[in-house]
C-alpha cells in the first residue's frame, strides 16, 4: 500500500492501512481509502490498478460510484422542495402524465424506496421467488453491457410488471424510484438531470471528476479496472468490464466521481450547505418500513454505538464498489474506490466483516494514530 498523507505530513495511520489491505486480501481487486478526521487527510491504495500489472491504483482515480448516484439525485429533488417546485408529499403522477403512474405515489416515496414500482433491474422475494428484469448480472449482462437504453424505457418496463406491493405499504429497495426522481427534476425543471446536478452540486462544490456519463462506456479520467468473475455452463470467466454502458442504471447507479469529490459532496450535505435543516433531517430520518437498514430519504443511517453516521454506498452491475460515510456534521468521512479481481469472492461472506473493521477504525472515537 503506498500512503499519502498532504496535510498530516508525519502521521501515520497503521489502522486505516490495515483496514484497507484486508479488502485486497480477501480477493478484492485495489482499493483507494480517504478519510477526512480530526487527525487531517490520510489516502491510501492498496492492490493492483490492472491485472497482470504491478501497478498501484491511481490516488483519486475516477471510478464507478453505483447506488451513491442517489444520494445526488435525492440532494436535488429536496432542494427543488425547498424551492416551492416540489411537495415532499405530493403526487409525482400529474408531472409525468406520459407514464400513468399510480396517483397514490408521492415524491417521499421515491426517495425512501416505499413506491412499490417494480425494480427494473429485477426483484427478489423473501420467498425465493425472482421475476427477472433488465439482465444487470452475471453473463448475459457482461456479454451486453455496451447495450444502451433510455430512461423512459426503463420506467416503461418496470411499469409493465405488477407492483411490488400498494404504495406505502411496504418498503423495497427499487432503482425505479431513482430514475422517476430524474425524470421529475427535467420535468418540473425544463431542464436535463445532467444541467441541474452541474448547476446546483459539481459545479458549487469544484467536482472535478464527478459525471453522469449518459450512455458513454468509457472512464475518461485515470482509473482503476474492475473485472466480473462469472459461470458460463461449467467454466467460470473472468472479464474486464471497465467499459460498460451506465444508461442501465441512469440516476440510480450512472454516475462517475473520485473518492475526493465524494468527501466534498458528503461533507458539504451534512454540514447543511446544500439542502435546508429541516429537509436535512427527513433525509436523514429512516423509514420505520426499511427496519435494520435504516434507509431514509437517499441516505442510510448507521448506529456506531457512539453516534449516528449517515452513508450511501454503491456498486456497478460489474467490476465497481463504493463506499461514502459521513459523521452528523460532515467533519469526518470515508470514501473509498474498490475494485473486483479474479479472485473467486464470496462478497455476502467477506464484505459485511471488512467493511466493519473498516468503518470502526475510522469512526471509532476511540481510536487515534500511534
Amino acid at each position: 500500500m503506498s500512503i499519502q498523507s498532504p496535510s498530516v505530513e508525519s502521521t501515520d495511520r497503521p489502522e486505516l492501512q490495515k483496514a484497507a489491505q484486508e479488502f485486497v486480501d480477501a480477493g478484492f481487486g485495489g482499493l483507494e481509502l480517504r478519510v477526512h478526521d480530526e487527525h487531517g487527510e490520510w489516502v491510501g491504495t492498496a492492490g493492483i490498478r490492472e491485472l497482470g500489472s504491478t501497478e498501484e491504483p491511481p490516488v483519486d482515480g475516477q471510478f464507478r460510484v453505483g447506488s451513491v448516484t442517489k444520494t445526488f439525485v435525492s440532494t436535488v429533488v429536496l432542494q427543488l422542495v425547498a424551492e416551492g417546485k416540489l411537495e415532499l408529499d405530493g403526487a409525482v403522477a400529474g408531472h409525468l402524465p406520459r407514464f400513468e403512474l399510480d396517483p397514490r405515489i408521492t415524491v417521499r416515496m421515491l426517495l425512501d424506496h416505499t413506491s412499490g414500482l417494480f425494480n427494473y433491474t429485477g426483484e427478489y422475494y423473501p420467498d425465493g421467488t425472482v421475476v427477472a428484469g433488465v439482465p444487470a448480472t452475471g453473463k448475459e449482462w457482461a456479454e451486453n453491457r455496451l447495450q444502451g437504453y433510455t430512461p423512459d424505457e426503463l420506467v416503461e418496463f418496470a411499469l409493465a410488471k405488477p407492483a411490488r406491493f400498494e404504495p406505502g405499504a411496504e418498503w423495497s429497495y427499487s432503482n425505479t424510484n431513482y430514475t422517476v426522481a430524474a425524470l421529475l427534476i427535467e420535468a418540473v425543471t425544463g431542464r436535463t438531470f445532467v444541467e441541474e446536478l452541474q448547476t446546483r452540486i459539481v459545479e458549487p462544490l469544484g467536482l472535478t471528476g464527478t459525471v453522469e456519463p449518459g450512455d458513454r462506456t468509457d472512464i475518461p479520467g485515470p482509473h482503476s479496472h474492475g473485472y466480473l468473475r462469472y459461470q458460463d455452463g461449467d467454466e467460470w470467466k473472468v472479464v474486464d468490464v471497465t467499459e460498460q454502458n451506465p444508461s442501465l442504471l441512469f440516476a440510480a447507479g450512472s454516475m462517475l466521481s473520485t473518492t475526493r469529490d465524494l468527501h466534498k459532496f458528503m461533507s458539504a450535505l451534512q454540514s447543511g450547505k446544500l439542502v435546508p435543516s429541516e429537509l436535512l433531517a427527513q433525509m436523514r430520518t429512516p423509514q420505520p418500513k426499511s427496519g435494520p437498514l435504516n434507509y431514509g430519504l437517499g441516505l442510510f443511517a448507521q448506529d456506531t454505538g457512539t453516534e449516528t453516521i449517515y452513508h450511501h454506498n454503491g456498486s456497478a452491475p460489474g467490476g465497481y464498489g463504493a463506499l461514502m460515510y459521513s459523521s452528523a456534521d460532515g467533519t469526518r468521512t470515508l470514501t473509498a474506490a474498490i475494485t473486483m479481481g479474479d479472485a473467486e469472492v464470496d462478497l455476502l461472506q467477506i464484505f459485511p466483516p471488512a467493511l466493519e473493521r473498516l468503518v470502526k477504525a475510522v469512526f471509532d472515537n476511540t481510536s487515534a494514530p500511534l
